[in-house]
């Protein structure tokens, strides 16, 4: 399927018209036939139901596309030869993506890595080990361009495929600190996913729905750290509900970094502790991928699916906000801005000993500072010194 530039706009009037998602939008070209005429018929539906919905102007869509084209992003089309085959798969695949960069690393087998946007040191050294590893083995690694692990996991990755999925629209990267990680993808041949408008600064709500493309766009994925009420276990739940694998890292019992993850495990999600834990449960799945038949996905043929105006609302996703998706807008770590070096070197710090090296570049301070604040945390009994010049947090 390819759709004409005439379609296209219609497709994107339809799908920013207020309350219709991606469950709706399918709903009302089952029943109309096409864009275009459920656009004609969409004020007097919507009229009958109480509430008159008018979608965007002709003129505004163009208008969208243009500004995509400005900055080098395209809109493609659910069944278009370009949009990605495994998200194509799901149930509330976005009927229009906005595609920055090298569209052919979205044709390979991915796997995404979440996780805490304030990771502990430890956690960072393993998501760098594990997104390398799962790199140099031909994987391309999905995350959401947040905070910590899923910035660490781009970064990794920068040489062998990665692709980061955007909360708001292609122009409004968050944290606006990552603008120099987006060039640096887009330069290494990966790819930036988005499915909200030209503009769209990102709300709380936002990433729990950016969230079900990470997963959807994915073979599996893997939360490193995750507090309980953390938005990397949303991804999780939305590849559960896709029916894909879900791996957790497992972390130590007195690190609130690792409930989440510990609990996924316990759940049955697989434990990982190196990338070939990951390769192992995928090998099959990107070997399907991988050969003459591709994986297992139907295209979409927008069959008899009623439509029910009822949840109009919401994109058939009802997802609390957790309180960590909340604190999306707030800075990594509110004592990392108050200028204490301890405090500082305490946020990444956990119950897992790490060397003073990985603390220094986590942290982003100089050796010799961290070095000073590790003896003064020790004589304050606050660490605990191990081999090898590693250091772990006395819970």
């Amino acid at each position: 399927m390819q759709l004409t530039d005439a379609q296209r706009v219609d497709w994107l009037r339809l799908i920013r018209t207020e309350g219709v998602g991606p469950r709706t939008f399918r709903g009302l070209i089952n029943r109309y036939g096409g864009a275009a005429a459920a656009l004609d018929a969409l004020p007097e539906l919507t009229a009958a139901r109480g509430r008159r919905v008018l979608p965007p102007t002709r003129g505004q869509a163009e208008a969208e596309i243009a500004a995509a084209v400005r900055i080098g992003a395209r809109l493609v089309a659910l069944g278009e030869a370009e949009y990605p085959k495994p998200l194509q798969a799901t149930d509330t695949a976005p009927p229009l993506l906005a595609i920055r960069g090298e569209a052919s690393v979205l044709r390979r087998p991915a796997v995404a890595i979440v996780g805490s946007r304030n990771a502990s040191a430890a956690g960072l050294a393993f998501t760098e080990r594990l997104a390398r590893g799962l790199g140099e083995a031909g994987l391309v690694v999905v995350s959401g361009l947040a905070r910590g692990i899923d910035a660490r996991a781009h970064r990794a990755a920068l040489a062998t495929g990665t692709v980061a999925v955007l909360a708001g629209g292609q122009d409004r990267i968050y944290p606006p600190s990552h603008a120099a990680l987006v060039e640096e993808i887009l330069a290494a041949g990966g790819a930036l996913v988005a499915e909200m408008p030209m503009g769209w600064e990102p709300r709380g709500r936002d990433f729990p729905r950016r969230n079900r493309i990470i997963s959807g766009l994915s073979l599996g994925s893997v939360v490193v750290e995750a507090a309980r009420r953390s938005g990397s276990l949303i991804t999780a739940r939305f590849a559960l509900e896709q029916g894909r694998e879900v791996f957790a890292v497992p972390g130590s019992p007195l690190d609130p970094r690792a409930e989440g993850t510990n609990d996924l495990i316990r759940q049955g999600a697989t434990l990982v502790a190196e990338p070939d834990h990951v390769l192992l449960v995928l090998a099959p799945l990107v070997a399907e991928e991988s050969g003459e038949a591709g994986i297992a996905v139907e295209r979409p043929d927008f069959g008899d699916e009623p439509i029910f105006w009822d949840e109009i609302d919401l994109d058939g996703i009802a997802l609390p906000v957790p309180a960590e998706g909340l604190a999306e807008t707030a800075p990594a770590s509110g004592l990392a801005e108050a200028g204490d070096d301890r405090a500082r070197l305490i946020a990444f710090l956990s119950p897992t000993p790490i060397g003073a090296d990985e603390l220094a570049r986590a942290s982003g301070l100089s050796v010799r500072v961290v070095q000073t604040a590790l003896l003064e945390l020790e004589l304050d009994g606050r660490i605990e010194r191990h081999g090898s010049g590693s250091v772990s947090l006395i819970a």
